[in-house]
């Protein structure tokens, strides 16, 4: 007797025929929750064929003052399998020339955050200057990395709330 559940084998095929079938992957936000007018948004790319990591980039010109945070909207969602989740990391680059790094230290991104009713699954890169001197990014830059990943369930994972919103909605009551 298979130890896979319906949807874990739907999984499965689905993975073997990618062609046919989104596994995981980025689109870019409906109109309706964009944050930029601009039309240029870049979907996250790997910067080579062996990287883990795919870049996502800013979409406007901003400078951080030392001590200061700022929330970059990527105008970018991602789905994925059930069981798999986007970690986003600051990239080593914009730590260590820049001073910047993520305001949560690892973003999560859960399958379920992409196309919510509150903000159609929008990623949000929160960065702070931990410098002494004020950073500029520009449009177009890169600014953290996402690396896809499955994850495991424990025995007594019985949640059977759904998410109501974007960024802090999971199970919460507002």
């Amino acid at each position: 007797m298979s130890d896979f559940t319906a949807q874990e084998k739907k999984a499965n095929e689905i993975l073997n025929k990618p062609s046919l079938y989104k596994t995981r992957g980025f689109e870019i936000v409906s109109d309706t929750f964009r944050k930029h007018s601009n039309y240029n948004v870049k979907l996250p790319l790997r910067g080579t064929k062996s990287s883990a990591g795919y870049d996502f980039y800013s979409n406007e010109d901003v400078i951080i003052k030392p001590g200061e945070k700022y929330l970059f909207w990527t105008d970018i969602k991602s789905y994925m399998l059930k069981r798999e989740v986007l970690e986003i990391y600051v990239r080593s680059s914009i730590a260590i020339k820049k001073d910047l790094m993520l305001c949560n230290q690892v973003g999560i991104i859960d399958m379920d955050y992409f196309s919510n009713e509150s903000n159609d699954g929008n990623i949000g890169i929160c960065l702070r200057n931990i410098g002494t001197r004020e950073i500029q990014i520009n449009a177009g830059e890169r600014i953290a990395q996402g690396i896809f990943k499955n994850f495991l369930e424990s025995d007594n994972c019985n949640s059977i709330e759904k998410r109501t919103g974007g960024i802090g909605h999971t199970n919460e009551q507002t």
